[in-house]
């Protein structure tokens, strides 16, 4: 399962197959989201420069800006883009694969960077790539929070809603090579502080 792979089958999914909550309710499925952002918040210092990677819709980035963060949301997808855009025409949006993010953002980097929902679909090295791409776009001392499971008995997804989990020793080994240091937190996210590679 390729990162294209990925995004393309995200692009044509319904509504309904991107998130459970949607087949509770709009409400549900949108407040899912505040939730989220309440939850970042504790992490990511006010009025932060934050990029949202794999934004979707907006179901997190629309309640952080709300916030008071100047958001740049970023997805490979411009139909969901354009969804975002329906309930929030002012958010700044980005149509960019992770490999596209330098190109967009030049030399400004950001103060923190989340991506939830993105990773665990990817394969290990797209994986990787991704995280290489958000280090590069966060300052030094910035934060990153990412979806990045590990387990006892990692795998690779196998399809574009499979997850894919990492062991403990993988997920050190790469936060050494790309330059992110853990940082304890209750978020259930991993919690990253941008520091130079090792």
């Amino acid at each position: 399962m390729t990162a294209e792979d990925v995004i393309q089958a995200w692009d044509r999914a319904d509504p309904e197959a991107i998130h459970p909550l949607r087949r509770v309710s709009e409400d549900a499925y949108w407040e899912s989201g505040q939730a989220q952002a309440d939850m970042l918040a504790s992490v990511i210092p006010d009025g932060a420069k934050v990029l949202d990677f794999g934004c979707g819709d907006g179901r997190v980035a629309i309640p952080l800006a709300a916030l008071g963060y100047e958001m740049t949301a970023v997805d490979a997808s411009q139909r969901m883009l354009d969804r975002l855009a329906e309930r929030a025409p002012d958010l700044t949006t980005v149509q960019a694969a992770a490999d596209g993010i330098a190109g967009h953002l030049g030399r400004r980097k950001m103060d923190a960077v989340y991506t939830l929902a993105v990773l665990i679909h990817h394969s290990y090295a797209d994986c990787l790539d991704i995280i290489s791409a958000l280090r590069a776009a966060t300052k030094l001392g910035g934060t990153l929070v990412l979806d990045w499971p590990t387990s006892d008995q990692a795998a690779e997804a196998d399809s574009w809603i499979g997850v894919t989990t990492w062991t403990r020793e993988q997920q050190d080994d790469a936060c050494a090579r790309i330059g992110l240091e853990p940082i304890d937190s209750e978020l259930p996210w991993g919690v990253y502080r941008a520091v130079k590679a090792g």
